[in-house]
């Protein structure tokens, strides 16, 4: 077998993972296919791009991330979550803690992360709370966190100010905490 016929199969292999992390980011099939194509394209247009210094998978993450923000900046700005959208997050919120401010109950340990990190159910679990997020409260998260972009990049691309990008951030990572806890860490 030819080196191109076998990146082509561990390419193929790789597309539905590719997918799922577009598919997170994007919130639109059409467009998490268009950004999964061109990686794709780029890779297989470039076979020595990739120098073995990584996993192909990585690398491979590492082109579709741009690929992503690219998509992200041609799209210009996001609209406004809607009311509904934001009356349920303060909701959410507020069922968490007590008048007083304390929670309403302490979160469940969570033993030992670096061995949970390991477990690719894990990972089928957080995309799955990330999917339930709101999608703008998402694209946030995602942003900051997978795609490692800065804060003032994000609140430029969003037409956030610091403070809403942090409180959305904010209600990530506690609608996140409170769907693992539920999901992952409840069944441990």
């Amino acid at each position: 077998m030819n080196p191109l016929s076998a990146l082509h199969q561990q390419l193929e292999a790789l597309r539905p993972a590719l997918l799922r992390f577009a598919l997170l980011q994007l919130r639109s099939a059409a467009a998490a296919e268009d950004a999964v194509q061109e990686t794709l394209l780029a890779v297989l247009e470039k076979p020595d791009g990739f120098a073995g210094l990584s996993s192909l998978r990585t690398y491979v993450t590492g082109i579709l991330k741009y690929k992503i923000i690219d998509h992200l900046r041609a799209c210009g700005r996001e609209k406004q979550l809607d009311v509904a959208d934001e009356d349920n997050e303060n909701d959410l919120i507020d069922s968490l803690f007590q008048a007083n401010g304390h929670t309403v109950s302490m979160p469940a340990a969570w033993g030992a992360p670096e061995a949970t990190l390991e477990q690719k159910d894990f990972f089928r679990v957080l995309e799955t709370c990330l999917e339930r997020l709101p999608a703008k409260t998402a694209r946030v998260f995602m942003m900051r966190e997978w795609l490692e972009l800065e804060t003032e990049e994000i609140c430029k691309e969003l037409g956030l100010t610091t403070s809403n990008l942090w409180v959305l951030l904010y209600r990530a990572r506690l609608r996140l905490r409170a769907c693992l806890d539920l999901n992952w860490f409840g069944h441990r």
